[in-house]
């Protein structure tokens, strides 16, 4: 990598880092591709972060690393030589790398960040066990430091996934926040920036996980979730959408589809 390369990255893990305003958050509308991270900037957003499930469609696979990782990491490297301000990848899981091959792949991608996973798609999808997890987080860190490179890592936790899927009733959240915190903090205290309790929106979980991780937090734009502002006031840093934005956009793809399929039919059946 050229040294104005270097030193370009290095601002923008700087500025991302900087952004992590807990009551301010940076907000996160994710991108698939080039076309969508340049219309994410070109809304006045600072940073772009990538969508594994947004990307994977694109690229014609499922989310939760069935994309193979250089794919993925290609798709990433376009998407941040397309524009100008810091990018953060979802690297799910981390693909199976060690964490030297991790970091090198990510600083090869001109990533500023990226968010990192305790779920264990290797071995059924079940989570990582946090003291492994939290070790791992480390050795990612050092990795980078011995690199000189101010990767901004996002630790996912998935402990609420499960449940929320299953559509497990309201104030279950509440009960799963300790061990969620548990998670956080061992993976803060190993060297991650900010901490992603995916898919976490009941309003008293999420007060209590806010106040007391030891770090940057990071939630989901759920419609079900507390308003942005209310997210601002319980301390919230930083808010993503996930794949949400890649599923309305594809779903109004299939109404315009669909519209113009009923055209075209309406009018076999006039010429006919």
């Amino acid at each position: 990598m050229p040294p104005s390369a270097v030193r370009d990255l290095k601002n923008q893990c700087a500025l991302l880092r900087s952004l992590h305003r807990p009551g301010d958050p940076l907000l996160l509308p994710n991108a698939w591709d080039v076309a969508t991270a340049k219309a994410v900037v070109a809304a006045g957003f600072p940073v772009v972060a990538t969508t594994s499930g947004g990307v994977a469609a694109t690229l014609g696979y499922d989310d939760q690393e069935s994309a193979p990782a250089g794919e993925m990491l290609a798709a990433a490297a376009r998407i941040a030589r397309g524009v100008e301000v810091p990018v953060t990848v979802d690297a799910e899981a981390g693909y199976g790398m060690e964490p030297a091959e991790l970091v090198a792949a990510l600083r090869g991608a001109g990533a500023a960040g990226c968010n990192l996973e305790d779920t264990d798609y290797a071995a059924g999808g079940g989570l990582r066990d946090p003291a492994r997890q939290a070790e791992w987080l480390g050795a990612v860190r050092e990795a980078a430091a011995v690199d000189g490179y101010d990767l901004v890592i996002n630790a996912r936790v998935d402990v609420f996934v499960g449940p929320f899927l299953a559509g497990a009733g309201s104030g279950t959240q509440e009960e799963l926040v300790p061990e969620a915190l548990r998670r956080a903090n061992a993976y803060l205290a190993a060297g991650a920036d900010c901490v992603y309790p995916i898919l976490l929106w009941e309003g008293e979980a999420l007060r209590r996980f806010t106040a007391e991780a030891n770090g940057p937090v990071n939630v989901t734009r759920l419609p079900q979730a507390p308003s942005l502002a209310e997210l601002a006031a319980a301390g919230v840093a930083r808010v993503s959408w996930g794949t949400s934005l890649h599923m309305d956009v594809m779903a109004h793809f299939g109404q315009r589809l669909t519209a113009l399929a009923e055209l075209g039919w309406r009018r076999r059946v006039t010429e006919a």
